[in-house]
């Protein structure tokens, strides 16, 4: 059994309850407190109640839908969300992620690769026990401190102007890598695999996230002030160091 997640919760949501039946027993199976709900207001329900840690979420639900059910509890919840689309669209899985969700799987989907990516999510947490409101690294680090925005780690927070900036947990981790090495470039690949892990390849992900990013810190593409995106390359966060690498490459940030 593994002892990280022995101590996590997963909440189940999906209005087939064969499909909700199976997830819950590998999971289980795996050492989860698995919760369930077959609708989005029994979701929000038992998502206030339990505070999970890792939300596993259809999109599509009679009533009220994955999306709408997303976007309320990032009112209330930082679990990581993981969607599930019984479409291919791209449109659909985007729409998930716009609202918060951390991740999707397309339906059918193997009950052991939704295991794996639960797991993986929660060892991206910034330490391995969990508790669902909020995690805190071994190393406490100082809060990066950019004009008029504050990136508190430690907190596991970020300010703007003396506000509070609500954003979810992968917008949170994104933001905090950028801002770990403030002027360099991080590639999409390299953000992928510190915010994600090494089983994610899609870097749509990243674009997504970095434009909540950018609509919650106010920060316009165009002329931005805190993420710059570098054509054909990446991302930086604030203004170029005095050793930050040209735009046509990046730094190698990725430890290996």
């Amino acid at each position: 059994m593994d002892a990280q997640a022995s101590r996590a919760r997963v909440l189940v949501v999906d209005d087939e309850r064969s499909l909700v039946d199976l997830v819950r027993s590998y999971l289980e199976a795996e050492g989860f407190d698995v919760f369930e709900a077959f609708d989005g207001h029994a979701a929000l329900r038992v998502a206030e109640r339990e505070a999970p840690d890792v939300v596993v979420l259809d999109l599509m639900m009679p009533g009220l839908d994955g999306v709408e059910v997303c976007r309320r509890l990032r009112h209330f919840s930082n679990a990581f969300v993981l969607m599930l689309t019984s479409k291919s669209s791209e449109v659909d899985k985007l729409i998930g992620l716009s609202v918060g969700a951390d991740d999707y799987m397309t339906k059918p989907f193997s009950p052991r690769e939704l295991v794996a990516r639960v797991k993986a999510m929660l060892r991206r947490g910034e330490m391995g026990a969990v508790s669902g409101t909020g995690r805190l690294a071994p190393d406490i680090p100082q809060p990066v401190v950019f004009d008029d925005l504050i990136i508190d780690v430690a907190r596991h927070e970020v300010t703007r102007r003396g506000i509070i900036v609500q954003l979810t947990p992968r917008e949170f981790d994104l933001l905090a890598t950028l801002s770990s090495h403030p002027g360099l470039v991080f590639t999409r690949a390299q953000l992928l695999n510190r915010v994600w892990g090494d089983d994610i390849y899609d870097g749509r992900l990243v674009d997504v996230h970095i434009t909540g990013l950018r609509k919650k810190l106010d920060d316009d593409p165009a002329r931005p002030r805190y993420i710059e995106t570098v054509r054909g390359v990446g991302f930086r966060f604030g203004p170029r160091s005095s050793s930050s690498p040209s735009p046509s490459r990046s730094t190698d940030l990725t430890g290996s």
